[in-house]
């Protein structure tokens, strides 16, 4: 810390431990944190088929026909399957998409994201 005295026309007029010009100069350094990165996710159903599944992953993710094969089979499996990482932007607006299109072509398909 640095004291830095201002100067004005009555500094003889006050004491140096009581001179409201005087102040505490404070460097602060910023952290810089990567943003953070959400899973987005596909839910397995009953309904939906699975060419339908594909056809979401390789049109809203930019997967080739075989990784959204296994991502599809991953899902129809397990119960969940992730299709990508990205910031919560991305991630909200890949979510949103996918829901919207599944809605249209009336599939209950699921797809939420996740804090990674």
């Amino acid at each position: 810390m640095q004291k830095y005295k201002t100067t004005s026309s009555d500094d003889n007029d006050h004491n140096e431990g009581d001179d409201p010009d005087i102040g505490i100069v404070t460097k602060t350094k910023e952290k810089l944190q990567k943003p953070s990165q959400y899973r987005v996710l596909l839910l397995n159903d009953d309904y939906t088929p699975m060419e339908f599944v594909i056809l979401v992953l390789e049109s809203f993710f930019k997967k080739n026909r075989d990784e959204a094969t296994k991502i599809m089979l991953h899902v129809h499996h397990h119960g969940v399957g992730e299709c990508g990482i990205y910031n919560y932007e991305v991630a909200e607006t890949k979510v949103t998409q996918v829901m919207d299109f599944a809605r249209q072509n009336q599939h209950p398909l699921q797809c939420v994201m996740e804090k990674q």
